[in-house]
């Protein structure tokens, strides 16, 4: 098979965990953990895998001066991006938050022309200003029908901030993957992110009861540690070693689409204007963004 393709069927099989992860990890946190322990325990877990996998590959050796790189793509790729969408997941809803998460190829744009140089036209820009008008819609009037708005608006910026952390480390991750085997870039990856997340969720981690837990429950946090960190990491790490940071970026769009469908089914959120005309600009914004990126 075209290694195209099966790079699309990989980012498509990662999209389609992350719109799920936003229910499944609402079901379990905060109830009964608390979103930085969850992180801690996500990151603990990913590394274990991914050094695991890892010696069962040809050893590839990190050039000295990757190793700074690399730290900052884990910083914004797993610490700001795991830390500030667990906590505002934790106090919005899955829907809004699959919404602000199609910011990402906005964002990547942006980095894109700061980072690599990568011209915008005036289209692109017109989308940028689009985007931006529909996720600060969603931030600011998103909760307005709902309970706790202050938190819930809080929550969709803190999940904005994740998109942007998540765009800009997509075009971080894209430079170290001409080099190094996707493998052996995610452990390096997650073993920075252990340390970055374990001040953090450390207090929280020591709290969780394990024993209220429902049974049920547990199901759900292994969903999120194996494939949510693990499965979808390693999909789209191949899928942009083999096409292009915008092209990968654009799928996350797919992710309300699957967290709407799965969170109504399931009676975990509702929808509402606000939700759907925020929805309707960051596309809108989105399309204008990546139209004709790529044939």
């Amino acid at each position: 098979m075209n290694k195209r393709i099966l790079a699309l069927i990989a980012v498509s099989i990662a999209t389609l965990i992350y719109g799920i992860t936003f229910t499944v990890a609402k079901e379990v946190m905060p109830l009964y953990i608390k979103p930085y322990a969850f992180i801690l325990l996500r990151v603990s877990g990913g590394t274990l895998v991914f050094w695991t996998l890892g010696l069962f590959l040809k050893q590839q050796k990190i050039e000295k001066s990757d190793y700074q790189k690399i730290g900052v793509a884990s910083f914004f790729g797993i610490a700001l991006n795991m830390l500030t969408f667990f906590k505002g997941l934790s106090i919005t809803t899955p829907i809004s938050a699959a919404v602000m998460m199609v910011m990402a190829p906005i964002m990547v744009l942006l980095f894109s022309s700061i980072l690599i140089k990568k011209a915008i036209g005036k289209q692109r820009i017109v989308g940028v200003f689009v985007g931006l008008i529909g996720a600060l819609l969603l931030i600011t009037f998103g909760s307005a029908s709902e309970q706790s708005s202050t938190n819930n608006n809080w929550g969709n910026f803190l999940v904005f901030v994740n998109a942007a952390s998540y765009g800009l480390y997509l075009v971080l991750a894209k430079q170290l993957l001409v080099k190094y085997h996707p493998v052996v870039f995610v452990k390096w990856l997650y073993l920075f992110g252990l340390l970055f997340v374990i001040p953090f969720g450390y207090a929280e981690f020591i709290e969780i009861a394990w024993s209220g837990i429902p049974k049920n429950s547990y199901w759900n946090i292994a969903f999120i540690v194996l494939l949510t960190s693990c499965v979808t990491y390693l999909f789209n790490l191949y899928g942009l070693s083999k096409l292009k940071p915008t092209t990968v970026g654009v799928f996350i769009y797919l992710q309300p689409v699957i967290a709407a469908i799965y969170a109504l089914i399931v009676g975990s959120d509702s929808l509402n204007l606000v939700k759907i005309s925020a929805t309707l600009l960051i596309f809108l914004g989105v399309y204008l963004v990546t139209k004709q990126v790529e044939k």
